[in-house]
């Protein structure tokens, strides 16, 4: 009788590892699926990022560009305004010569008009 217990209590314990290790194949299958979709999903996200590095540097290189021809025209502007400030430096040294001028035309005038008018009352 023990030896058929024994047997019974075996062949049971033989079922429960059996679902046991069935159970862990399961899981096990599981894990590897899941494991699958997140690498998968890594990869993408790898691929994603990757897509918008690379717009990012062209993003980058096209406003480096802009800003070189900014940087141009600028230079550019500031010798046209080197050249005006000069210009304007001469004009207004004209300026100044042509008001000195018209002022002693204007004492000439005033001397040539009182010594007429003194020539006048006297003659």
């Amino acid at each position: 009788m023990e030896q058929k217990y024994f047997e019974i209590l075996m062949e049971e314990m033989n079922s429960k590892f059996e679902l046991v290790l069935e159970s862990h194949s399961a899981l096990d299958l599981k894990f590897e699926k899941k494991f699958d979709q997140l690498n998968q999903k890594i990869d993408d996200v790898d691929f994603k990022v990757g897509v918008v590095n690379n717009r990012l540097n062209e993003v980058k290189t096209e406003l480096s560009n802009r800003m070189d021809k900014l940087d141009g025209r600028m230079d550019k502007i500031e010798g046209r305004m080197d050249k005006l400030d000069g210009r304007m430096e001469k004009i207004e040294g004209r300026m100044d010569r042509l008001e000195r001028k018209v002022d002693g035309v204007a004492d000439d005038l005033s001397a040539h008009r009182a010594d007429t008018e003194l020539h006048r009352a006297h003659g």
